[in-house]
């Protein structure tokens, strides 16, 4: 266990210790910056909060600079441009200390450290920053390091983050003032969480240098903004009231209560009048969406977990991990949602609700309620194949689903290899076995699994992109875009699959994919295809258009131009120019173009000059030559190339 002193920083007094000035140390500070304050974050414990432990997290790093010339003992850094650089290794010792210092227990005898204080600075007013939220292999993580005492959390992000053999990391621990015995304590400790989950510690989840903002909770700021006013007013008064002869204090007054009950909000954190569709209302609804999902689960009776979940749904905890997709509005409903499920998931509980607006998923772990996690969808509008499936967990790179009450089959299949065939899924009570997710897949692609479903209109294709509700896939011109699950439309996509990773995170609805056009290569080589993806989300406007180019046995295609919020390659303005710089196997360069059938000219100015009748262009080039393109369509409008 961790001794309740943690001792005073090092003397130098050895031949093996460094000298290291402040410039030294703040160059390494300022260089591994981000590194530092994710150390931090993921010494600190974690029963701060997310957002204090971002804030404390930095405020430790900012501070640990020395003040003069400070000795640091030699510890290596394991990693390029750290390794054997004593400022880095005095910089890190002084955040584990500090890190370490933060999670001791005040006590009454005993002025606080420094470290145990709420940071001064920085300090944000209004808001809350907390990193992205991260998969359920992060959540599991992170718990487990809850668990963990200081000195043994320490001992497990040294190993795993900073890449540190054991004997380096006793250096720290007993650099940062933990005792020997308590040393070796946390090093057997450390070791009851598997090395196998070293990887995450680089998890967007652990990174507090990128951040999320959302408000705090603002009726109960504007509650104590409007209690500190009426105080003033009331002091005030009561001053104006002493001063005056007489009596002074007047009878009773017509003073309201401080609070005005709401019928609406009371009965939306009600689990006793929250929405329940009967199971076979789909079957005669003219509608197909989430609104005619039945209640499903093991613990839609479970009148306490609904009330937790309703209630962290209205005024989630400063512990409660909050995520939503960009532009969807936090906060409860305004009046009792739909339940949609309510049941065990591997190793979290899971409530998920719908109020016409949004999707709302609520996860607590099965022996607590510790790292709950509130995770908001915007799905207004909804319909059909996009409202066929909500992702109810991930675990171990894998995604299960909740499908439609409609759903008749589902599969799993790899996009980027269309003959390889669909794998069948199994469907218990609307719930997938699992399948693997590219949601949070790093590294180079060369697969990217998606989701089929099949229903009564036909087959679906849905991926994955990190977020509650998977985006739907489809081909063809956009004016008339059809299911990507046929043979052509998973030809089209496969070379251009792991284009898709550019879209995570983005509140994405549907990506239509559209082979514009073909192109006779200068060489004789044979011809390339150009093709255009668009990304429509769910709020209208953060559109993301790709232009892609594939030359002749390219497995995958290269993107060449990319846009965002234009009408480009879109239901509204279903046209696209795009350029390339392309070398030939002769060694020549050539300034590639493309626009659509509908182009009826193309020209080239700037770095490249040229130009073509029809939607083709190819003229000598440069290496490196930059060029504007500009083209006529059919009908007389102009239309600019993407860049």
């Amino acid at each position: 266990m961790q001794s309740q002193d943690v001792a005073k920083r090092p003397a130098p007094g050895t031949a093996a210790d460094r000298v290291v000035d402040v410039e030294q140390a703040e160059a390494a500070l300022v260089e591994h910056y981000p590194r530092l304050v994710r150390l931090a974050y993921l010494v600190l414990p974690p029963g701060l909060g997310r957002g204090r432990r971002v804030l404390t997290a930095h405020a430790l790093v900012q501070r640990a600079l020395p003040r003069g010339r400070a000795s640091a003992p030699v510890i290596p850094a394991q990693s390029t441009g750290r390794d054997g650089d004593p400022g880095y290794a005095y910089v890190r010792l002084q955040v584990v200390r500090t890190a370490l210092e933060a999670g001791l227990p005040l006590r009454r005898r005993a002025w606080p450290k420094r470290a145990q204080l709420p940071p001064l600075l920085p300090q944000v007013w209004g808001l809350r920053l907390f990193p992205r939220s991260g998969g359920a292999d992060e959540l599991a993580l992170d718990q487990l390091l809850s668990t963990l005492p200081g000195p043994a959390r320490a001992a497990y992000v040294l190993r795993g983050l900073e890449k540190l053999p054991d004997g380096d990391v006793r250096k720290v621990l007993t650099g940062a003032g933990v005792e020997p015995d308590d040393v070796d304590e946390a090093l057997r400790e450390a070791e009851t969480i598997p090395a196998a989950r070293y990887p995450l510690l680089d998890s967007p989840e652990f990174d507090p240098c990128s951040l999320q903002a959302r408000p705090t909770d603002l009726m109960r700021r504007r509650q104590h903004g409007k209690a500190a006013l009426a105080a003033a007013v009331a002091l005030g008064v009561c001053g104006a009231l002493v001063a005056l002869p007489g009596d002074g204090w007047a009878p009773d007054g017509a003073a309201a209560p401080p609070y005005a009950k709401n019928p609406a909000a009371e009965a939306a954190l009600d689990p006793g009048r929250l929405l329940k569709v009967s199971p076979v209302a789909w079957k005669t609804s003219a509608r197909t969406d989430f609104s005619v999902w039945p209640a499903r689960g093991a613990l839609v009776r479970d009148e306490a977990l609904l009330r937790r979940a309703l209630a962290v749904l209205a005024r989630p905890g400063a512990t409660v991990r909050v995520s939503a997709t960009p532009d969807t509005p936090a906060g409860g409903p305004s009046g009792p949602p739909q339940l949609l499920y309510a049941g065990d998931v591997d190793n979290a509980r899971v409530v998920i609700l719908y109020d016409g607006l949004r999707i709302a998923r609520y996860a607590e772990p099965k022996g607590g309620t510790a790292g709950a996690a509130l995770d908001f969808a915007r799905v207004d509008g909804a319909s059909g194949a996009e409202s066929g499936a909500i992702v109810l967990g991930r675990a171990d790179g894998n995604v299960r689903y909740l499908t439609a009450p409609w759903v008749t089959e589902a599969g799993e299949r790899d996009l980027t290899k269309p003959g390889a065939g669909m794998m069948g899924l199994t469907i218990t009570d609307g719930i997938t076995s699992p399948l693997s997710s590219p949601a949070t897949r790093t590294g180079t692609c060369t697969t990217w699994n998606v989701l089929q479903l099949t229903d009564a209109s036909g087959s679906h294709l849905l991926t994955d992109l990190g977020e509650l509700v998977p985006a739907r896939l489809t081909a063809g011109r956009p004016s008339s875009p059809k299911s990507a699950a046929g043979a052509e439309a998973l030809k089209t996509w496969a070379p251009f699959a792991c284009s898709l990773a550019d879209t995570r995170g983005q509140g994405v609805r549907t990506v239509n994919v559209w082979s514009y056009t073909r192109q006779s290569l200068p060489d004789a080589t044979g011809s390339a295809e150009w093709v255009c993806t668009r990304a429509e989300t769910w709020r209208g406007d953060g559109t993301r258009v790709l232009a892609q180019f594939r030359t002749p046995g390219g497995l995958f295609g290269a993107a060449v131009a990319k846009a965002g919020d234009v009408p480009s390659c879109g239901p509204r303005d279903p046209h696209v120019l795009a350029g390339v710089l392309w070398k030939s196997e002769a060694g020549t360069w050539y300034l590639l173009a493309a626009g659509d059938k509908g182009t009826r000219s193309v020209r080239a100015t700037g770095g490249v000059t040229g130009s073509a009748d029809g939607n083709l262009l190819a003229v000598r080039a440069r290496q490196g030559a930059k060029a504007d393109l500009k083209g006529t369509l059919k009908d007389g409008r102009p239309v600019g190339g993407l860049h």
